[in-house]
């Protein structure tokens, strides 16, 4: 694998990361522990994630519990969850916050669809992005030749190819999920 390939190839794997990331904070009617990964309390005056002040746990396909190590904090978690946009309103029962996810509607499964659409659409921007960049210094490099040029895009255009196609299928698989009933 040429330079230029394998720089390309970090750019799309770059992508792929980003993407899946995304996937993981859409919510679906399953409980899933990384849509708490964006959100932030106010623990001593530093802003602390969620996951390094309590445990958090999935009893059911459904529901998110959380157990603060320090029971002080419960109020803060629950007023950090309540201002964020997740859309989840916590059940604290003094001990533990509750999480439930509610089964999205057909028209909201359908809007998380569209989201999923945007973020795949994202990543093979910014794979095409990769591809774009890799050619253009593989055509400025002037040590190689009009052959070498046209071979580096080639294996630039099959690594692009597979990683389009790692796309799709990751959004094939996202989009079976939310429309899962």
């Amino acid at each position: 694998m040429s330079q230029y390939t394998s720089a390309a190839k970090k750019q799309m794997e770059k992508s792929i990361d980003s993407l899946v990331y995304n996937f993981t904070r859409v919510r679906t009617g399953r409980a899933n522990a990384h849509v708490l990964d964006g959100i932030k309390v106010d623990y001593y005056g530093q802003p602390t994630p969620i996951t390094q002040l309590a445990g958090v746990k999935v009893p059911e396909a459904s529901m998110l519990v959380i157990e603060p190590w320090d029971k002080g904090i419960l109020r803060d978690i629950e007023k950090a969850i309540e201002l964020s946009d997740l859309g989840i309103t916590p059940s604290n029962d003094g001990a533990s916050i509750r999480l439930p996810f509610p089964r999205p509607t057909e028209e909201r499964r359908k809007e998380l669809v569209k989201e999923c659409g945007r973020y795949a659409e994202d990543a093979k921007v910014g794979i095409r992005n990769a591809r774009r960049d890799a050619n253009n210094k593989a055509e400025k490099d002037e040590e190689l030749s009009e052959d070498e040029v046209s071979r580096e895009k080639k294996a630039i255009q099959k690594l692009t190819d597979d990683y389009v196609a790692k796309v799709d299928e990751l959004l094939k698989n996202k989009t079976a999920e939310v429309m899962e009933i």
